[in-house]
């Protein structure tokens, strides 16, 4: 009954039938720390944003956003598009806990959303929290089948939230298949220091890692780290899927991606039924949440059985039947 529930939901999501079309012109506003063409974290809400104003029309949806914003300086872009009548204010990351609360108090009408956190907030205050595990572990899946050194890296921003919850499963998704792997799990202690996560990739690399990962904007920095070892078989497996269209796309073998198609348009759906806040929305395969891709160009180093590996593993994820114990991880 659970897996046949599951299917319907995400039929429904496939489909657009879930949610309607805007009765009244909605307006958005993001704000993010790094810049909306991230090939990463922030690029993700923002396309999501993007491809549903283009579905109903700048007439029914306007969308604004802040690049480059500290939490600190962050408050004076909020007040603005209160200001400005904006309906919805997305601070895009969980930086901006704090900010999003203290604004949801003094401004009770206007809906605030932040992520990812699995938390419910006032309400007039959305979370949505990625269950992430999902991605990691079809990364890891691939990742334990294609190392030939056995040593993994896996280079995260910090250890919390959606970053937390797919770096533990895409250790579960390498144990699965390879129990004499190793995970080398470092961390710049930052979401967007490119810098500090292309230094933890070379260590790795250096240490004997041949295949690596990580999540959250300043993974791309460690993805150019990867790129540079251009004679070597040194591979990474993604968790954004705009990764596989640049120039460093060559040694990405897959990549995930967080439909926030799906957080919007439950935003929006939300908001125009005179729900402003109180729930969290979660990201997972069965409602539409993730999106997966193969990079066909990596050549043999995709072999059919690894791919028939990690097909299996999303089927199984989707379906319900498998299971996912981040937590168990420490």
């Amino acid at each position: 009954m659970k897996r046949l529930v599951l299917m319907m939901l995400a039929l429904c999501v496939a489909f657009g039938s879930v949610y309607a079309v805007p009765k009244n012109k909605i307006k958005i506003a993001m704000i993010v720390e790094s810049t909306v063409d991230d090939k990463g974290w922030c690029q993700s809400m923002h396309d999501a944003i993007v491809a549903v104003q283009k579905k109903y029309g700048s007439s029914l949806v306007e969308y604004s956003y802040s690049e480059k914003m500290k939490p600190v300086d962050a408050g004076s872009a909020a007040r603005q598009y209160v200001a400005k009548g904006y309906d919805i204010i997305i601070g895009h990351g969980a930086q901006y806990k704090n900010l999003m609360l203290e604004m949801a108090e003094e401004f009770p009408k206007t809906t605030f959303a932040f992520g990812t956190s699995g938390e419910i907030g006032p309400k007039n205050v959305f979370t949505y929290m990625p269950e992430s595990e999902e991605t990691g572990y079809i990364n890891g899946v691939i990742a334990g089948l294609v190392t030939k050194t056995n040593i993994i890296g896996l280079v995260g921003p910090v250890d919390g939230g959606d970053a937390a919850r797919y770096n533990r499963g895409f250790v579960l998704g390498v144990r699965s298949v390879n129990p004499k792997a190793q995970v080398q799990v470092a961390y710049t202690g930052s979401f967007g220091d490119y810098v500090k996560a292309a230094e933890l990739a070379h260590t790795q690399i250096k240490a004997g890692a041949d295949v690596l990962t990580g999540s959250a904007q300043q993974a791309l920095g460690a993805l150019r780290a990867v790129a540079e070892y251009k004679d070597k078989a040194i591979w990474w497996v993604g968790q954004d899927t705009a990764q596989l269209g640049i120039p460093e796309g060559y040694k990405v073998i897959a990549a995930a991606s967080y439909a926030y198609e799906a957080v919007v348009e439950n935003l929006i759906d939300k908001r125009q039924a005179g729900v402003l806040g109180g729930e969290c929305i979660p990201l997972n395969f069965a409602n539409g949440g993730f999106v997966y891709q193969f990079n066909d160009k990596v050549g043999p180093v995709l072999t059919a059985d690894i791919r028939k590996s990690a097909e299996k593993a999303k089927a199984d994820i989707s379906s319900g039947k498998l299971s996912i114990d981040w937590q168990s991880v420490k």
